[in-house]
């Protein structure tokens, strides 16, 4: 009975080592993982090379290039392998990130006591306000041991890309909004305004135009009128005399006399 028991203890202890031993491996294999702090002898400097003077500028829309300048200071190699960042924001005493930023692979090796400089881009889209940015590089030691190390750690203002008023969306804009102002006025002037101008009168029918046309004659002088005899019977005409009488015989000038003409049979006077 007390063998049993020992027995049932060792299984026990043994079990427990195992599963603490596991543990422990398990552990270890996180750590080789990840990268490790910063143990290596570098030193990285970032530079803005689109920045202005009074501080780095983060335009939506557009690409940034950051460029970090890594000084090996160990006696061995180091390579480059990732370069990312992240954009915080401080709410109520805490960091919270607004947005990662877009990590990128290197294969970049510095030698011992060299200096390397690793470009790296990055955009942005997110409501402008002033955030703080931070880059973290990650490197590799001669053991193949990763280590993460900050790079970058300032406050920048985030802002919206200027627009331009030759932008082809601009100006899209603009034509539709103007067509769309130009139909409503048309809409409304048709509608209400024009009630209140007088309507233009067409010309009418012939009876009216010649109304309008006579009406603005000059009156005839009886003095100016002359009588012309034709074959058809007298008829007056208006206006001055429209030739010269001078050369004209006295003879022709003399009107002649209308001669009466008896109707009927002529009566024959009885003879004597």
């Amino acid at each position: 009975m007390v063998s049993w028991k020992l027995s049932s203890l060792l299984l026990l202890s043994l079990r427990a080592l195992s599963a603490s031993a596991a543990i422990e491996v398990e552990k270890v294999q996180e750590a080789v993982a990840e990268p490790q702090t910063p143990n290596l002898n570098v030193a990285v400097a970032v530079s803005f090379p689109q920045s202005e003077i009074f501080g780095v500028k983060l335009i939506n829309g557009h690409a940034t290039e950051a460029r970090l300048s890594i000084s090996n200071k160990e006696p061995t190699p180091i390579g480059v392998t990732i370069v990312g960042g992240s954009l915080i924001e401080e709410v109520g005493g805490k960091s919270q990130i607004v947005r990662n930023l877009t990590s990128q692979r290197y294969s970049i090796e510095i030698p011992a006591g060299a200096e390397e400089t690793v470009p790296y881009k990055f955009s942005t889209d997110v409501h402008p306000r002033a955030l703080r940015l931070q880059l973290v590089t990650i490197l590799r030691d001669s053991n193949k041991v990763l280590h993460t190390v900050s790079a970058y750690n300032e406050t920048v203002t985030v802002l919206e890309a200027p627009t331009s008023f030759f932008d082809p969306q601009i100006l899209f804009l603009y034509l539709v909004v103007l067509g769309a102002f130009g139909g409503i006025v048309y809409f409304v002037y048709n509608t209400w305004i024009s009630s209140f101008f007088p309507q233009k009168k067409g010309r009418g029918k012939g009876g009216e135009r010649a109304k309008r046309s006579s009406a603005g004659t000059k009156k005839v002088d009886p003095a100016d009128q002359v009588a012309v005899v034709g074959a058809d019977g007298p008829a007056v005409t208006s206006g001055a005399k429209a030739y010269d009488e001078s050369w004209i015989p006295a003879s022709h000038l003399q009107r002649p006399e209308a001669k009466r003409v008896r109707s009927g049979t002529p009566k024959t006077k009885p003879r004597p």
